[in-house]
């Protein structure tokens, strides 16, 4: 073979060799960004009236070792609050991103006695006998229309509380229900879990000795387990729990009775930490799946706890429900590679940013909406701020209706006149009332207050 023959042999080897090497690379590219730019899906564990304080971390009286975990792995907001704390409302804001008030729902949707007529309700304690709407409008666009316009698959699981019948979740935007019912609450969380308003029959397929919060986890775990679509999914599972009654599973109630609680704070304790260990078996479905580094998991609740909820002041019951401990809520965010693991944030926010935060996450990009009281928070979860606002709250079932907190500060207003100012951040159990102590920020929150309320709480 003469020299020019074998050098060219060479070069025409190396050159074969660098293109199939560089393809390699292009192929490997590719394949990265495929992985990289596909869409994550989203958990949201919405719980009901469970406390700020209901939680190990901050409270060695219950047994949470899951959300104890999750804490470790995720962004903790320590001032985030429900607008009107209380069922209903809770869920209009989640899903809608905006004020329930401004949708003229100032309350929870009640027992059929206490309606006018289809569409309305009054509380008998109001003292303004303010109505209340007896279900979400239609109308009104939910984050699992919005994702759905994304691309995603919409489950719910759990507890609705948004009206019966035609306005069930599956005309607002999901794809999929399980155990749904027109029910606030359960008759008990044993077996058989409702006396009526079951239209799906969903408990048609149990027996004595189900626990309720088993029954709804099962159905999110086989969810998780048997999802093949190719699309991303948002599973939006709204627990019963630890709402009312108070009635433990009875291997935890004994467990906690050992422990010298009793009567309803053995049930309480019992029930929260079935909650916990059902939020364990979620995560660890999405592990064995093996989906959970491609997985936003939010943990919530709707309101403050029955119970004590100190050193929070106030909670779901006794007049103060504004307080911090009726309105200030748990929230756990973590979003695999944004979210720095084990931070904390104080800056207050709402319900009302779910929404819009979701439609961030799902799309890749920033979502302005006039419409919309909310905010999204994908900037805290990337590690920066938000703009500084005002956080307003109503509600319509005693005395004390209004408040805003401003930052540290918080103005509460009542019916009779009477005003309280407090700065939640020095004094978070809301013992050192402020009002007529001279401060430029007592007028500034009442101007404030004043104004949003022609503006947003409908005249009637």
């Amino acid at each position: 073979m003469n020299y020019f023959v074998k050098n060219s042999i060479i070069v025409v080897s190396i050159l074969c060799i660098c293109t199939l090497f560089s393809c390699k690379i292009k192929d490997q590219k590719e394949n990265n960004q495929k992985t990289n730019n596909k869409k994550p899906n989203i958990v949201l564990l919405f719980v009901d009236d469970y406390g700020w304080a209901d939680i190990g971390y901050r409270n060695a009286t219950f047994t949470t070792p899951n959300l104890d975990q999750f804490k470790k792995e995720s962004l903790d907001f320590t001032r985030a609050y429900i607008p009107t704390p209380t069922c209903s409302p809770s869920r209009l804001s989640i899903l809608t991103g905006k004020e329930a008030v401004r949708l003229e729902m100032s309350r929870h949707i009640p027992e059929e006695k206490d309606f006018i007529n289809e569409d309305y309700n009054v509380w008998p304690t109001d003292p303004v006998k303010r109505p209340s709407i007896n279900y979400l409008p239609l109308e009104e666009i939910t984050y699992a229309e919005t994702l759905k316009d994304l691309g995603y698959y919409n489950m719910f699981i759990g507890k609705w509380h948004l009206g019966e019948g035609k306005h069930y979740p599956e005309y607002q935007g999901f794809d999929k229900t399980f155990g749904t019912t027109d029910n606030g609450h359960p008759k008990s969380y044993y077996y058989p879990f409702f006396k009526d308003g079951d239209p799906k029959e969903f408990q048609k397929n149990y027996k004595t000795g189900d626990y309720l919060t088993n029954v709804l986890t099962d159905s999110a775990v086989n969810f998780i387990k048997n999802y093949d679509k190719a699309q991303p999914f948002m599973l939006s599972f709204w627990y019963y729990s630890v709402h009312g009654p108070s009635v433990g599973r009875k291997d935890l109630l004994k467990k906690h009775q050992d422990a010298g609680l009793e009567g309803k704070y053995a049930h309480h304790a019992a029930m929260v930490e079935a909650m916990d260990e059902s939020v364990g078996r979620v995560r660890n479905a999405l592990k064995e799946k093996g989906i959970d580094d491609n997985t936003v998991i939010i943990v919530f609740s709707d309101q403050g706890g029955a119970y004590t909820n100190a050193p929070l002041s106030g909670g779901k019951k006794g007049g103060n429900t504004l307080g911090e401990g009726g309105a200030r809520v748990p929230l756990l965010i973590s979003y695999p590679g944004v979210t720095k693991p084990n931070t904390e944030t104080a800056i207050p926010v709402q319900s009302i940013d779910i929404y819009p935060t979701l439609v961030e996450i799902a799309s890749g990009k920033k979502y302005e909406n006039k419409e919309i009281q909310g905010v999204s928070l994908l900037p805290i979860l990337k590690g920066k701020t938000i703009k500084k606002r005002n956080l307003y709250f109503f509600r319509s079932y005693e005395d004390q209706y209004a408040a805003v907190i401003s930052n540290d500060w918080k103005l509460v207003k009542y019916h009779s006149g009477k005003f309280e100012l407090f700065n939640v951040t020095k004094d978070i159990s809301e013992q050192n009332n402020l009002i007529g102590k001279g401060l430029d920020v007592e007028n500034i929150l009442k101007k404030d207050i004043e104004n949003w309320e022609k503006e947003a709480v409908p005249a009637y």
